[in-house]
């Protein structure tokens, strides 16, 4: 038989992009268990051939449930989360509830998989930010080469990072444009069709946004202390795929075909750069796709050992399901054992 897992959000955006991939990748589930609030209760969701009834998650019992996947927000993170992982369940969170807690590992798998060890102390491992997720994927081989000094980022996320309704904002904003409607926003601060907005979460005393600083501390906590960083986050009207214009300066000497070289050999990544229009990737074309794309990887001749590159990913995938997805893998793998399918 294989693991119990309970899915704590499971109508949502990225709760059903857990199932999908829980699917796709044969995670060994003998017991799903989709968990919403009381009003999505009766709803059914797929699962490998069959509609399974969701239970809600203030009448759950996490005792016997091997792995709880929670992608609810903070608040019910910081509920449900610990009263889970004391129930014996080991909780792999999608929040920022839990990611700059010391006992509990903030794991991007392709980075820092042996950290996962550190779950037992409170049985909650962090899913990091979607944006640093994809982030650090492109430097964990750059800095084992050449040893990050500084990183300057602009991201370009798409509206599905802000959630379902983000996504039917920036659609419904885009169809009154086009009949003359007036456009009023809602869920952002100004108008998102046909536009940008230089202002993801809330803003802080030094100027920067929380969107911001998540990319600053996340990246030291997975990566290397030593890094600095500092990060531009934007929001765009895309509906799925975040991307990044990363500037990166290093320690030691580094050109853009070795850069290019370590690239296409490193876990989770897929190069493409070819230096020609249309030879690099856009988020219409990750969507769907684990990978982290990299482009545009050129030096910098401004600073001393200097690399520029275009990183595009899934913000749906690997920003939150498929991460999330990877951790229960390195965790069954290492540390739970695997159980006969």
């Amino acid at each position: 038989m294989g693991y119990k897992v309970a899915v704590v959000g499971a109508t949502g955006n990225v709760g059903r992009e857990m199932l999908n991939i829980l699917e796709e990748r044969l995670f060994p589930v003998d017991t799903l268990v989709p968990l919403a609030s009381r009003r999505s209760v009766g709803k059914k969701v797929p699962f490998k051939d069959k509609d399974v009834k969701v239970e809600a998650l203030e009448d759950y019992d996490f005792a016997g449930t091997d792995i709880a996947l929670f992608s609810a927000g903070s608040v019910v993170s910081a509920d449900y989360g610990p009263k889970a992982g004391k129930a014996g369940c080991v909780v792999i969170d999608n929040s920022s509830k839990f990611r700059m807690d010391p006992d509990v590992p903030l794991i991007v798998p392709e980075v820092n998989a042996a950290a996962i060890a550190g779950y037992t102390r409170k049985n909650i491992i962090a899913n990091p930010n979607c944006s640093t997720a994809q982030l650090v994927v492109a430097l964990k081989p750059l800095h084992d080469e050449a040893t990050i000094k500084r990183v300057v980022v602009a991201t370009y996320q798409s509206t599905s990072g802000a959630g379902k309704e983000a996504m039917d904002e920036l659609f419904n904003q885009t169809k009154a444009i086009y009949v003359n409607d007036p456009v009023v926003p809602t869920r952002f601060t100004k108008q998102i069709a046909f536009n940008v907005i230089p202002h993801i979460d809330v803003f802080m005393e030094d100027g920067y946004t929380k969107e911001e600083w998540k990319m600053m501390v996340e990246t030291k906590k997975i990566l290397d202390k030593n890094i600095k960083l500092t990060a531009t986050c934007v929001r765009v009207p895309v509906f799925v795929g975040h991307s990044e214009a990363v500037n990166i300066e290093f320690e030691k000497p580094i050109t853009a075909a070795r850069a290019r070289e370590i690239l296409r050999a490193a876990p989770g990544i897929m190069v493409v750069d070819k230096r020609e229009d249309g030879g690099y990737v856009t988020p219409i074309e990750c969507v769907g796709d684990y990978a982290t794309f990299i482009s545009r990887i050129r030096e910098d001749s401004t600073v001393e050992n200097g690399i520029s590159l275009w990183c595009v990913s899934d913000n749906l995938r690997k920003g939150a399901a498929l991460n999330a997805v990877q951790i229960a893998e390195v965790l069954i793998n290492r540390h739970l054992g695997k159980k006969a399918a």
